[in-house]
């Protein structure tokens, strides 16, 4: 390598929206003086990276990025370098981190150039690949239920797609509120999964025949507040079950979005992580013992097929782990 040539990294990058997701070989980002640049370990798979890839995101921000365009809204590892101004890490410090759109590129690389203050020093008891897949989920179900559902110590909430991956950290999230959790999750293992958790006050499989008799034993009054990360027909069943008066939050996205009867509020909220949502975060998991669940992890170079993953049943979370 000469001397003015940039070092390189591999990448997982579209050349135009609509395109595959497939290996690049791309320029190390260039680290600006309020920014740090990250070794990335994990990074988070979510359902809005495929709608990003299709330029949704692009259209409706009027965003025009460059390509070749690298996907990953959250990640973590280790800052390898850092700006002239960031007084907040160093070097070696093991760090998670959200970035959306970032235009330097995102976390399905293997070095992500952040701005300081969208990182944090990796929280609590939590492995370097668990926080790789924290942040956008994790202040999703933060959001719903902090600032849209204004959750109380002593509520009682339904969390309905316990098993997924907002929804397995909600549960955690609002037990450590001061709520009463009743948790609906999917399928047998959903529901051995959030147990595992020690966090839902109770678990119930969706598809079960129960579903509606548990959650009023639950809550004989009714709940006052729910969460719904996914719809259909057994989201509005257990929508049922709610006291007059009570809320209901939902993130966008959530489709078909979830029905209640007249009189209950039903509010969509966007989960995109600020800076703020991230601080009350992290005191929240360094309370105790957390756990992130993560399903599968896949290399940098099958992001199609953690991609795929997206569309069968999973729990939790999907990681990717660049390195080759």
């Amino acid at each position: 390598m000469t001397m003015t040539e940039q070092p390189t990294m591999h990448a997982a990058a579209i050349d135009a929206f609509g395109q595959p997701v497939t290996p690049h070989l791309l320029p190390i980002p260039a680290v600006a003086p309020d920014e740090i640049l990250i070794r990335v370990e994990s990074a988070g798979v979510g359902v809005w990276d495929t709608f990003e890839q299709q330029g949704g995101f692009a259209q409706m921000f009027g965003a025009k990025p460059q390509f070749p365009y690298v996907l990953g809204s959250d990640g973590a590892g280790t800052v390898v370098s850092v700006g002239s101004r960031v007084r907040t890490f160093k070097e070696g410090d093991r760090v998670y981190a959200f970035a959306f759109m970032n235009p330097k590129g995102g976390f399905y690389a293997e070095y992500a150039a952040v701005k300081a203050d969208q990182a944090s020093l990796i929280p609590g008891n939590l492995t370097v690949e668990q926080a790789g897949v924290l942040a956008v989920d994790a202040v999703t179900a933060l959001r719903g239920l902090d600032e849209t559902l204004q959750l109380k110590e002593g509520e009682s909430v339904l969390i309905f797609g316990a098993s997924g991956g907002i929804g397995h950290l909600a549960v955690q999230l609002a037990k450590r509120m001061g709520a009463r959790v009743f948790a609906v999750a999917s399928g047998a293992d959903g529901v051995e999964m959030v147990q595992s958790l020690g966090a839902a006050d109770a678990v119930v499989d969706g598809h079960s025949d129960n579903l509606i008799e548990a959650a009023r034993q639950f809550a004989p009054e009714g709940f006052d507040a729910a969460l719904m990360t996914a719809g259909g027909d057994a989201a509005d069943r257990v929508l049922t079950v709610l006291r007059p008066g009570a809320r209901v939050a939902y993130p966008n996205g959530v489709e078909p979005a979830p029905r209640a009867s007249t009189g209950i509020r039903v509010t969509a909220y966007d989960g995109r992580p600020t800076r703020d949502a991230v601080v009350q975060l992290n005191a929240l998991v360094e309370k105790g013992p957390f756990h992130v669940h993560i399903d599968r992890s896949f290399p940098l170079d099958q992001v199609p097929a953690a991609h795929a993953a997206l569309e069968h049943h999973y729990l939790g979370k999907i990681a990717l782990h660049p390195g080759y």
